[in-house]
């Protein structure tokens, strides 16, 4: 049976409680001793009559520093509250119920409503079709996830991995997971099922809004510098050669402060290249 929102924590992580204050904000310096994954959603895979009892993990994790906002008088860390517009109270999570506001009146939902809005959504992820994966625009992919075997449903989702390694498809499903309605593929990665939550067509912005360029001409020198440039630089794909830089450098002038010492500030300007400019930054480019 598909699991609440607040069923559990994507990561369950234990540390010792190290903060370092820094003008209105603090830096979470802990180490971290163990960092264990905990499913967030129980369910199942719907292929054809076949169910896969399966659970689903965030398959990413947070790398930045954690910084908490303070006070800059006294560094005290600032919190929020749940409170009762009316009174002013706060409210303990056990008061709190969500509402629809409709004719100058709040329709409050339960737990059971949102089950029972679509029920075999909430607890079947079901596969409706499949896919060549390259014919997903990458506009459209959002979070990925982890797909886990529950006992018994190994077979069956052994099945599935290596039948669309085989087809090389990805399968098209719909599931409820945290009251939301969810597009996914469920597609094959390093000898696991990995499911990747989808953009519905109408969540993606139309870019008339935007000022681009119209038809300008483009020298031809400039087009064949242009190609050479990314020729030059053409490289196979390998996602290891690319860390947080800009999270390490942070950490750095967190930890240079927490010693007392002031770090270098680099100023940098950044000059635009003019059209007039355009083939002698290219020229310089590749010399």
């Amino acid at each position: 049976m598909a699991q609440s929102a607040s069923a559990g924590y994507q990561l369950h992580r234990k540390s010792e409680c190290t903060t370092k204050q820094f003008g209105n904000l603090a830096v979470n310096t802990s180490k971290l001793t163990t960092e264990t994954m905990r499913a967030i959603w129980t369910g199942a895979i719907g292929f054809g009559l076949v169910n896969i009892p399966v659970k689903l993990f965030s398959a990413t994790t947070a790398s930045r520093p954690d910084l908490d906002m303070l006070d800059r008088k006294d560094h005290a860390r600032i919190r929020y509250k749940r409170v009762n517009e009316n009174t002013g109270k706060e409210v303990d999570w056990d008061n709190i119920v969500r509402g629809f506001y409709l004719d100058d009146r709040y329709i409050i939902l339960e737990e059971a409503d949102f089950e029972e809005a679509s029920p075999e959504k909430n607890k079947i992820i079901n596969l409706q079709s499949f896919v060549r994966e390259e014919e997903i625009d990458p506009i459209y992919y959002d979070t990925p996830y982890y797909l886990e075997p529950q006992k018994g449903g190994e077979k069956a989702y052994r099945l599935l991995l290596k039948a669309l390694e085989k087809t090389k498809m990805a399968g098209l499903a719909t599931f409820v997971m945290r009251t939301t309605d969810n597009l996914a593929v469920i597609r094959p990665h390093d000898q696991l099922l990995l499911l990747n939550t989808l953009r519905f067509e109408e969540e993606i912005r139309e870019p008339e809004d935007l000022k681009l360029p119209g038809a300008i001409r483009l020298n031809k020198e400039e087009m064949n510098m242009a190609v050479e440039l990314i020729k030059r630089h053409n490289r196979t794909f390998d996602i290891s050669g690319y860390r947080d830089e800009y999270s390490k450098d942070l950490m750095k002038i967190i930890q240079a402060k927490a010693k007392g010492k002031r770090p270098a500030i680099r100023k940098i300007q950044v000059k635009n290249t003019k059209a007039t400019d355009l083939l002698e930054q290219l020229k310089a480019s590749l010399a």
